[in-house]
């Protein structure tokens, strides 16, 4: 299944935040959306996942698989989420319900989406669990994401997002809350799970070190607009943008500051 994107344009409040943008992600492609904080990048998610805040509104096409999904109702646009796209935010707590247990929410996609009754859906969640490398599954489940660690919370956030094994993955600065050795877990992570499924993945950034662990190509967003695509490793090696360029700048202070390389 392919994602493509023409002409998008969100606005809010009569101000366009995401102008004209428009790119594919052929089946089983990596494709990273960076730029700098207000470029347009999470919107873009969001309006291909038919998420976008009260008070914007998105124009153009966004077709999955053929399927125009800019207009689609929203019941439509929520059998598709987490069933054919998956979501993993850069805050799982955004994701997470306080007062359910791991378990339960793992196995309520699987519920919704593959219609499995109670017992399969919680026998599932155990696997899921295991999958993503959370210590103790069988006992992770019984448990509430405060009990968790940051990097656990992700871990579950992924295990939600896949476990009904989605075509397409967009995940939305995934591992910025992270500290940096915890960080090349789930990009690891991330990496086998992706590889493993043959699903395509969006990976959505404003680190190019980051990205070049998870993305073979990218699109550089500016002020809503792309300013430069090509393979990761053209725009590490030769960046033709001067936001490329900054971003280069940056990742390569990240990589050799003092305190350690980022993995």
């Amino acid at each position: 299944m392919s994602l493509s994107v023409r002409d998008l344009v969100v606005e809010i409040d009569g101000r366009r935040v995401v102008d004209g943008i428009s790119f594919e992600v052929p089946d089983g492609a990596r494709l990273g959306l960076i730029g700098e904080s207000g470029s347009g990048k999470s919107l873009t998610a969001l309006a291909i996942l038919g998420l976008l805040p009260d008070g914007a509104t998105a124009s153009g096409s966004v077709s999955w698989n053929g399927r125009e999904l800019i207009g689609l109702p929203d019941r439509e646009l929520a059998e598709l989420r987490g069933d054919e796209i998956g979501i993993v935010f850069q805050e799982p707590r955004t994701a997470l319900n306080p007062i359910r247990t791991i378990g339960r929410q793992i196995a309520e996609s699987v519920r919704i989406h593959e219609g499995a009754s109670r017992r399969d859906a919680a026998t599932r969640a155990v696997a899921e669990a295991a999958r993503v490398a959370l210590p103790d599954p069988d006992g992770i489940v019984r448990r509430y994401p405060h009990q968790l660690s940051g990097g656990q919370r992700q871990r579950v956030a992924i295990a939600m997002a896949l476990a009904c094994r989605p075509r397409l993955l967009i995940a939305d600065e995934p591992t910025t809350a992270l500290d940096v050795t915890i960080q090349a877990e789930i990009l690891e992570l991330l990496r086998a799970l992706v590889t493993d499924d043959g699903m395509s993945l969006i990976f959505i950034t404003h680190d190019l070190a980051v990205l070049a662990q998870v993305a073979t190509h990218a699109v550089v967003l500016e002020d809503g607009r792309i300013v430069e695509t090509g393979p990761v490793a053209t725009l590490l090696r030769d960046p033709a943008s001067p936001v490329t360029r900054g971003l280069l700048r940056d990742a390569t202070a990240t990589l050799w500051r003092p305190e350690g390389r980022t993995p």
